[in-house]
């Protein structure tokens, strides 16, 4: 009897190891399928400058094109171990803004801001905006992002960013303000 039951107990574990071996590698899998996947994201940084001038009217929108913004793409993604027709996915990460000068400058002139994405051949595309409720007195400002495919765009030579505002106070000199954008590529890594 006892050696039917170290037999029985024997084949349950012998059962137990292979179903914990078979789950440990399931999750190895996983796990490294994600790991895998977050090698092939990265981020590309580009930053512009455009200037508000004196505003003597209020409630008023106006829009300002930045200059063209070179996206050296093709070294950029063989920085990352990738080719252009390799991306699945490009899309704005963040965008911020600071006034450079005045410096005593801020934001609270502001009420909207949309900012729009376009290159040639492309159709313009809003990409973020925010609304601003309250003065803060800040020279930094976050803007929503919208979260579209902009992989087209990026991938071309150029792109640019036309910005258009709505203000709610005026203001007597010219504002120079500096764009941060930062984007997330999901591409297909070479050789993975």
């Amino acid at each position: 009897m006892d050696y039917f039951l170290i037999r029985i107990f024997n084949k349950n574990l012998h059962i137990m190891k292979k179903t914990l071996l078979s789950f440990f590698i399931v999750f190895a899998m996983l796990t490294s399928c994600d790991v895998i996947d977050e090698l092939t994201k990265f981020d590309l940084d580009y930053q512009t400058n455009y200037s508000i001038a004196p505003t003597i009217l209020i409630d008023t929108p106006f829009s300002l094109d930045t200059p063209d913004i070179t996206t050296d793409s093709e070294s950029s993604f063989e920085n990352n171990n990738t080719h252009k027709d390799l991306i699945e996915s490009i899309k704005l990460k963040t965008i911020k803004m600071t006034i450079e000068s005045p410096e005593d400058g801020n934001f609270n002139f502001l009420k909207e801001i949309y900012v729009y994405i376009n290159a040639d051949g492309l159709e313009e595309t809003e990409i973020a905006n925010t609304v601003i409720h309250d003065n803060t007195n800040s020279n930094v400002i976050e803007l929503d992002v919208l979260g579209q495919e902009l992989k087209a765009y990026l991938k071309e030579d150029n792109f640019n960013l036309r910005i258009k505002t709505i203000t709610d106070e005026t203001i007597s000199e010219t504002h120079n303000i500096v764009v941060d954008t930062k984007f997330r590529v999901d591409a297909k890594i070479l050789g993975v």
